[in-house]
């Protein structure tokens, strides 16, 4: 009986799925190919500074393990 309610849950959970699909988006250049207009296929987005951010937070990271593992190696 747990399996079936389990079952009867996911269908219900992912039946509105198939319904309440949005329409594709519009190709970015107009429906013209790639390279054809002004505007590139991926967009037009930077991501220097999401790679900066990343980058810092890592080397964050990064340090505080170290920290650790020298905090660790004096206590013994």
């Amino acid at each position: 009986m747990k399996m079936i309610r389990g079952i009867l849950a996911i269908t219900l959970l992912l039946l509105p799925i198939v319904f309440l699909t949005a329409q594709v988006p519009p190709h970015p250049n107009g429906g013209g190919g790639p390279g054809s207009g002004n505007i590139p296929v991926g967009g037009g987005a930077p991501i220097s500074g999401g790679i900066v951010i990343l980058l810092a937070l890592a080397a964050g990271y990064g340090a505080r393990k170290v920290y650790d593992m020298r905090k660790i190696a004096q206590a013994e």
